[in-house]
């Protein structure tokens, strides 16, 4: 019987972690790697400490940070499902079954991808789903960002402070971010938009150098010549694994107190991207993580559930 389970190994989780092991609770951290997405960020510029780092190499320093401490990890292990029983957690994983007194679910979000060709290949190498992580590596270069949403529109304003050229590829008739940045995006000579484009394929050598598309109305391939791609087709909240326990915003997200990171389950609270905090940031989501360990060990102290 564990104190706490986290569930997930991204900065939250890791941050969780930690905070628990120098509360000295008796924890258990669970997670399919120590990637996620900052670990596929091309280059770090905004966390604290650090002027530029890559995310990869982040998120080593993080492991390596939570090793230090007295906490037991399982890596490489995937829930598949959380209940409360009797007041107790149990954690089914696709390897075991875990049981705890409170659960911190970490869990993060998953890029939606587009599922062509170059997509999984040259991830990290030109290929990105997190503007803000990735946009100094198309600095003075042309980059294309697929989506046109607002995140889409978003992603494509703010590449113009790097880029020369920005293409923003919408696969529908046309946009549909709010009409203001679809305002911005008129009004400003570096962006293209391309709607009713279908991409079929991403190219380059060792880096990014292509995008394939087909016009819809044509049925004619077309190529862009482009150095980086953004894919902002938008994001999923991974939580299926914790059913009516939490209750979902209209995005997915996990509904929490913003104080205390609790949900709606007695003892079981959520913390980074996969709850419904505003900002999607690593630095936001190591704040949360804190916040909710302390609060797992409030919340055992008032039960009198401490070790």
């Amino acid at each position: 019987m564990y104190d706490l389970i986290i569930i997930g190994g991204g900065p939250a989780g890791i941050t969780a972690g930690i905070y628990a092991a120098r509360k000295k609770l008796n924890t258990l951290l669970i997670s399919k790697d120590f990637v996620g997405q900052t670990g596929t960020a091309f280059g770090v510029e905004n966390y604290t400490g650090f002027e530029e780092i890559r995310g990869l190499e982040l998120m080593k320093k993080f492991k390596n940070h939570l090793e230090k401490f007295e906490i037991k990890i399982n890596e490489f292990e995937e829930v598949k499902e959380i209940k409360k029983i009797n007041n107790i957690f149990e954690v089914k994983t696709d390897e075991e079954k875990y049981s705890a007194k409170t659960i911190i679910v970490t869990s993060g979000r998953n890029p939606k991808t587009l599922e062509v060709s170059g997509e999984k290949e040259f991830l990290g190498r030109g290929v990105s789903y997190c503007v803000t992580c990735d946009e100094t590596m198309v600095e003075g270069k042309i980059a294309a960002v697929i989506g046109g949403g607002n995140v889409g529109l978003e992603a494509g304003l703010e590449l113009t402070k790097f880029c020369k050229k920005i293409y923003i590829i919408e696969y529908a008739l046309k946009v549909t971010g709010d009409e203001i940045l679809q305002k911005e995006i008129e009004n400003d000579n570096k962006i293209s938009v391309i709607t009713d484009a279908d991409v079929k394929k991403i190219k380059g050598d060792s880096f990014v150098e292509k995008i394939i598309y087909e016009d819809g109305k044509s049925k004619k391939i077309n190529q862009l010549t482009v150095d980086g791609v953004f894919i902002e087709i938008g994001a999923i909240p991974s939580v299926g694994f914790a059913g009516d326990l939490v209750e979902l915003n209209d995005n997915g997200e996990i509904k929490i107190n913003p104080r205390t990171c609790a949900t709606k389950t007695d003892g079981l609270f959520a913390a980074g991207d996969v709850a419904d905090t505003r900002d999607k940031q690593i630095i936001t989501a190591c704040g949360e993580g804190a916040k909710s360990a302390l609060s797992v060990y409030e919340y055992l102290k008032s039960k009198k559930l401490n070790p």
